[in-house]
């Protein structure tokens, strides 16, 4: 610990270090597992700093970030963007792993919280969730890469590195979830923050209240979700917003701040649902990913070789008509296959404007093309279209479980359907090689009959060329020449123009059905991207229901107005420093509950601003309650708690923040300085149980806040009396504390960053006493 050189006075909150920053910070998160410190610059720059302040690396999104958090296990950042975007990020590297965009305004909160309970099935088991796909099937392929070739919207890195793929190794990891809060009342649920599972808005939802002995409805309009936080069980939501409160049917409303307790105890009841549909519908997401940038690929690459081929030999056209002549190139060169004599544009064609290094060339080109799709095919897109086959089954097996899967969504015949589909696809890939290999053997037998022809124009031998098929040539030129099957089976036509099908194919695929063949007898009449685009519009479609029933089963238990707000929600919220998280009740510290029985606290710290009461100024209030049982939600809630306590005069509150086990920790500046100036900060630490908490009565008419209540109560704090440090700077936010390493980071007004360890006083105190 410092101590005061003048006075001999210990001082507490170590000063780690105190370091310049080239740009002034906005956000601050400490990762929750490791000694990692990620920021966002005012100018939208996101970088990830060591405990010892060594930059790791820095990225530019070229996107306004509005909002930032870590995943539970510390190996992955998500960040918000103004447009509605969520991203994620490598720990490592900073690499993108995924992109979603679930909003359409901006992202102002995240929370991603890891469940840490078990779940016993009937037989008092715990369920646990194996994915099979590995014992069959070796790792999943990457989609392929090639230079100037960006995929399209997919969200995904175009990287050499394939980190993304660690989103979707989540059978051995436990279940999470992340949710988000935008300004227009909107949270949308994603599990392991890629898979969709539920979309609400505050604004739905209708709360009755007891006013006056009556039951009144309210609801909130305009409002701006401010801040969110799981409960460690994923069974409650805090949502702090700011909004109008309106009676349903009454035109008076009043804005304010306000607190929503969400029920979102369906994650965790149905979790062990949830962690495989998820895992399937992700990995299944990830491979469509690889499949759609495989066939991306492959368009380019045959396009580029046919544009290349066509090039060379439209000249042929213009050298016929030149001579004067009525013929077509095929003529000419069936003519010549034939053994009559060459005409004379096919002899300056052969001889001048191809040549012998522009037909080798020509091979080479064309004919690598080909090999380059047969590998992609190989490599990437069947390997990923067999796994989906069977993922789809898996889920297919679990759709018929309807006790269990119907209650979360997951449609038996959506399901099935899907399952079809990525059949169709695979048997479509198996077509698409054939035809493939059938088009690359016939222009390479093309280009060697040309060769052999030639070596004979130009009198050289020809007895080392390979051997060529006449009757190839012939199939050539009447079917391929100036026509392109790869193509159409590559590309999406937006004229009506299917692929004919003979009669006894048909026929055939129509009797297969009565024997559990594809019900929908058309699928060889689509091409191959037509396949692909049916087949991921039937994957959305199975994976909407549960993402729409779980929607449906978020509800809202209560509603705490806490203080009003003289201007529109959007423009102040952002100015009000706000605290959620959840902790183990002191209470409960020697109860008989395990491990899976805790009960929880959840906390909500929030500054006061000075014009919302007319007797309260310079105040910062703290609620609790809302303690939820794991795994028994008979036990019910507590009422809601509050206190407040007025930071000492002549300082203001800059930021704050819980701590842990119900500790919070204050950023104070001088009121008296300005940030220009050469003022002192301050960093206090506060036990919430050492405030007076007052229960909340939830019989308050429409027009009253609950803060109210507490008036005759409020603690005036006094510098002496608390744990404080001294900061030689004028601070500004955010204040970024770990509670899992017990540490905090400041950010001076002059552009600096102080690291202060806050629990080394802790352990000198506990042993002096």
């Amino acid at each position: 610990m410092e101590t005061d050189e003048a006075q001999g006075i210990a001082v507490p909150f170590q000063l780690q270090f105190d370091k310049p920053i080239a740009s002034q910070i906005k956000i601050a998160e400490w990762n929750p597992e490791k000694d990692l410190l990620a920021m966002v610059t005012e100018d939208s720059k996101l970088l990830l700093h060591r405990f010892n302040w060594q930059r790791l690396w820095t990225i530019s999104p070229e996107r306004c970030i509005t909002s930032l958090c870590w995943r539970p296990d510390g190996k992955a950042v998500a960040i918000g963007f103004e447009d509605g975007t969520v991203s994620l990020h490598d720990v490592e590297n900073g690499k993108l792993l995924r992109s979603i965009k679930p909003h359409t305004v901006a992202v102002v909160c995240l929370s991603w919280e890891e469940d840490g309970q078990t779940i016993a099935d009937g037989s008092n088991t715990v369920s646990t969730y194996e994915d099979r796909t590995s014992r069959f099937f070796p790792p999943p392929p990457r989609a392929p890469r090639m230079p100037g070739v960006v995929p399209g919207d997919s969200g995904f890195t175009d990287d050499s590195e394939d980190s993304f793929q660690d989103l979707s190794n989540t059978s051995c990891r436990r279940f999470n979830i992340l949710c988000s809060g935008d300004n227009d009342g909107n949270l949308c649920f994603s599990i392991f923050g890629i898979f969709p599972i539920g979309k609400i808005n505050i604004h739905c939802f209708s709360l009755c209240r007891q006013i006056q002995h009556s039951q009144v409805n309210c609801c909130l309009q305009n409002a701006s979700i401010h801040k969110v936080g799981f409960s460690k069980d994923l069974c409650d939501l805090i949502v702090m917003c700011s909004g109008e409160l309106v009676e349903v049917g009454v035109e008076s409303s009043q804005l304010g701040f306000h607190c929503l307790v969400l029920d979102t105890s369906i994650f965790w009841k149905r979790k062990y649902e949830l962690h495989q549909v998820a895992q399937q519908a992700s990995n299944i997401e990830d491979l469509t990913q690889v499949i759609r940038t495989s066939l991306s690929v492959m368009l380019k690459q045959w396009n580029d070789a046919m544009h290349t081929f066509h090039e060379k030999f439209n000249s042929i056209s213009s050298l016929i008509a030149d001579h004067g002549l009525d013929s077509t190139p095929q003529e000419e060169f069936l003519s010549l296959l034939g053994g009559a004599r060459t005409s004379p544009p096919l002899h300056q064609f052969l001889v001048n404007a191809l040549g012998e290094v522009g037909l080798k060339r020509m091979v080479k080109v064309v004919c690598g093309a080909g090999k380059d799709l047969q590998l992609i095919v190989l490599d990437h897109l069947q390997p990923a279209a067999e796994i989906i086959g069977f993922r789809m089954g898996e889920l297919r097996g679990l759709s018929r479980w309807r006790a269990r899967y119907q209650s979360i969504g997951l449609e038996e015949k959506l399901i099935e359907n899907a399952a079809e589909k990525a059949g169709m696809f695979l048997v479509q890939v198996e077509r698409f090689m054939k035809i493939l290999s059938s088009v690359v053997q016939q222009f390479s037998n093309f280009f060697s009959w040309l060769l052999k022809s030639f070596k004979i124009l130009m009198s050289e031998p020809s007895d080392q060329l390979l051997p060529f098929s006449s009757e190839l040539i012939i199939i050539f030129l009447k079917f391929l020449y100036d026509q392109d099957p790869v193509r159409k089976l590559l590309e999406l036509s937006d004229v009506e123009n299917p692929i004919e099908v003979d009669l006894e194919t048909m026929q055939r695929i129509k009797e297969l059905a009565h024997f559990g063949g594809f019900s929908d007898s058309e699928y060889l009449k689509r091409t191959l991207a037509e396949e692909f685009q049916l087949m991921v519009c039937c994957f959305n479609e199975a994976f909407d229901v549960p993402f729409a029933t779980m929607s449906k089963k978020i509800l809202c238990k209560d509603l705490f107005p806490l203080f009003p707000l003289e201007s529109f929600p959007r423009e102040v919220s952002s100015n009000i420093a706000a605290s959620v998280s959840y902790y183990q009740g002191a209470s409960d510290a020697g109860s008989n509950h395990d491990t899976c029985g805790q009960r929880m606290t959840g906390y909500m710290l929030f500054k006061i601003p000075d014009e919302s009461f007319s007797d309260i100024s310079n105040c910062i209030g703290i609620a609790r309650g809302l303690i939820h049982d794991f795994g028994n939600s008979a036990m019910g809630q507590l009422p809601l708690e509050a206190a407040l306590f007025s930071v000492p005069n002549g300082y203001t509150c800059v930021d704050l923040s819980l701590y842990k086990e119900g500790q919070l920790v204050l950023l104070l500046n001088e009121t008296v300085t300005t940030c220009e100036s050469s003022g002192n900060a301050y960093l206090m630490i506060i036990q919430a149980c050492d405030l007076p908490f007052v229960p909340l009565s939830r019989s308050t008419s429409l027009s009253s806040w609950r803060l109210d209540q507490l008036t005759d109560s409020i603690v005036n704090l006094q510098l002496d009396n608390e744990r404080v440090r001294d900061i030689p700077h004028c601070v500004v936010a955010p204040l970024a504390v770990s509670a899992s390493r017990g540490v905090a980071c400041v950010f001076a007004a002059r552009k600096r960053a102080l690291v202060y360890i806050l629990e080394e006083d802790e352990d000198e105190v506990s042993n002096s006493e």
